[in-house]
C-alpha cells in the first residue's frame, strides 16, 4: 500500500480547515492509500472541536510503513506547544510549515512516502523563521537534491495547463533567465507530465515580448533564443508550437488546440490560468523524484475559520497526487 504525505502548511491558514472539511463534507480520502499529515495537532483540533478525531496520532512517522489504510498525524517534536494564531501571519506559523516540510522530505528520502501534497504557507513568514527559500518549489528542489534549475512549476485544471520557465524572480530579471537550456528542460518535464496524465497534443510556447517580438521589432528574445530552441526541440521529437503571442494563445489552448502552454514568467501564465481555473487549479512541481502537488491558492487568513473557502483546489490537489503516484514507476 502506498503512502501520501500531507503537510498542514501554515497552521494559522486555510490548510487544516480545508483538510477537515474535505473529510467531513466530501470523504475524498479513499481507502486505497495511507495518508500521513505533518504539523501541530492543535491546528486540526481547532477545526474539529467536539468530535472524535478523524486521524490517528503516530509518535514515530516510521510506524506508517505497517499501518492499514487511513489518516494519520505526526506532530514533529519541535512543534509541541507551538502557538500559531488563527487567521493571521506569524513567524511561528512559518516555522511550523518549514519544520513539517523538512520532516516530510526526510520521509520521502527514506521511501516511507510515495507522494507529497502541501497545504499553503506564507513565504515571508517561512523566511522570517529561518528557511531561506522563496517557497515550496525551491525548498523541495534543494532538499531533494534536484536543484532549482531542474524543476518546473506547472499549474493546471481540466481545460488549461500551464508550465513556467521562471517562477518568482523580479520582472526586470526575467529576460536574462530565458535560456535554451531552461526552455528545453521545461518542455521535457511538461511532456513527461502530459504523458503520465495520458494527455496528447502539442505544447504551445509563449513569446516573451508582446506579439512574440513581431519578427524582432519588439525585442530579440524570440529570434535569438526561442526560435532556435524550438527548432532543436522539434529535432528531438517534441511536438511544440511557437513562439506564439501570449495574448491569444491561451484562448486556443482552452479550445483544445494545445495540451499545455509554456509561459515565460509567472503572471504571463498564471493570470489566464486563474481567470479560467480560479477555484480548481492544482500546482505540480515537475522534475522532483516524487509527485508533489498543492492547491493553487494561498493561506487565506481573512477567511480562515469562516467556512467560506472553496474546497475544489485542495481536493483536486489530493486527487492529482494520487493519480501521479499511481502512474509513477516504483523506485528501485
Amino acid at each position: 500500500m502506498q503512502t501520501i504525505l500531507v503537510t498542514l502548511g501554515d497552521p494559522g491558514g486555510l490548510g487544516p480547515e480545508l483538510l477537515a472539511r474535505i473529510v467531513s463534507e466530501r470523504q475524498d480520502f479513499d481507502d486505497a492509500f495511507r495518508y500521513l499529515f505533518f504539523g501541530p495537532e492543535a491546528a486540526l483540533k481547532a477545526h474539529w472541536s467536539g468530535r472524535q478525531p478523524f486521524w490517528s496520532r503516530l509518535d514515530d512517522p516510521e510506524q506508517i510503513r505497517h499501518a492499514p489504510a487511513g489518516i494519520y498525524l505526526f506532530e514533529p517534536p519541535e512543534l509541541t506547544d507551538a502557538a500559531c494564531p488563527l487567521g493571521q501571519p506569524s513567524v511561528s506559523g512559518g516555522y511550523c510549515a518549514g519544520v513539517s516540510l523538512e520532516w516530510a522530505v526526510r520521509l520521502l528520502d527514506d521511501a516511507v512516502g510515495q507522494g507529497l501534497c502541501t497545504c499553503p504557507l506564507n513565504k515571508a513568514m517561512l523566511q522570517e523563521a529561518g528557511f531561506d527559500f522563496p517557497g515550496h518549489t525551491e525548498f523541495l528542489a534543494e532538499r531533494l537534491g534536484v536543484g532549482r534549475d531542474n524543476v518546473c512549476m506547472h499549474l493546471g485544471g481540466p481545460a488549461l495547463r500551464v508550465s513556467l520557465v521562471t517562477t518568482h524572480p523580479p520582472l526586470r530579471r526575467v529576460a536574462d533567465l530565458i535560456t535554451p537550456e531552461r526552455v528545453l528542460r521545461c518542455l521535457e518535464l511538461t511532456r513527461e507530465h502530459l504523458q503520465r496524465l495520458g494527455v496528447d497534443g502539442p505544447i504551445a510556447v509563449c513569446g516573451l515580448n508582446p506579439h512574440a517580438g513581431e519578427s524582432g521589432k519588439i525585442g530579440s528574445e524570440e529570434t535569438d533564443i526561442l526560435e532556435p530552441t524550438l527548432v532543436a526541440a522539434r529535432e528531438r521529437g517534441f511536438d511544440v508550437a511557437g513562439p506564439l503571442p501570449a495574448d491569444t494563445v491561451f484562448h486556443f489552448a482552452v479550445q483544445g488546440q494545445y495540451a499545455a502552454v509554456l509561459a515565460m514568467y509567472h503572471d504571463q501564465g498564471l493570470a489566464p490560468l486563474k481567470l479560467w481555473h480560479f477555484s480548481d487549479a492544482v500546482n505540480v512541481t515537475l522534475g522532483l523524484p516524487y509527485p508533489r502537488t498543492s492547491p493553487d491558492h494561498g493561506t487565506g487568513y481573512d477567511i480562515t475559520g469562516t467556512g467560506r473557502a472553496g474546497l475544489e483546489s485542495m481536493a483536486a490537489a489530493l486527487d492529482m497526487v494520487k493519480r501521479l503516484v499511481r502512474a509513477s514507476r516504483p523506485k528501485a
